[in-house]
């Protein structure tokens, strides 16, 4: 199982962050969470502050290009094996920094992936 941070988390049960924190769980994967807001979904709670969780596999992007800006060391200072790109959230200058420390950079959608065993 991979521990996974989902970074841009909502309590908001129509958005695709607060869907992929359930779908994770529901696949027995560890989840931390880090969001605007305080809150607790599917067991998780959800972080405002950058919190230095320790072994995250992946982050799994929800945060818009101009929103991760002031998260990239942050996510860079976790060392994860990768970074998953959900559409919306694509960025070329992230994806640069994550190349200079050997982080993964994977455009696809996190829901995608693991409705088809490919996470």
């Amino acid at each position: 199982m991979k521990k996974t941070l989902v970074l841009g988390a909502s309590q908001n049960p129509s958005r695709y962050s607060n869907l992929a924190i359930n779908r994770l769980v529901r696949y027995g994967h560890p989840v931390e969470a880090v969001g605007l807001k305080k809150a607790t979904v599917a067991g998780v709670e959800i972080y405002t502050e950058k919190k230095a969780f320790e072994n995250i596999d992946t982050i799994t992007l929800y945060l818009n290009p101009q929103r991760q800006v002031e998260y990239y060391d942050y996510i860079v200072s976790l060392k994860p094996k990768r970074v998953i790109f959900n559409p919306g959230t694509e960025n070329p200058a992230l994806y640069q920094i994550l190349n200079e420390n050997n982080i993964e950079a994977e455009v696809a959608c996190t829901l995608i992936l693991l409705g088809t065993n490919q996470y």
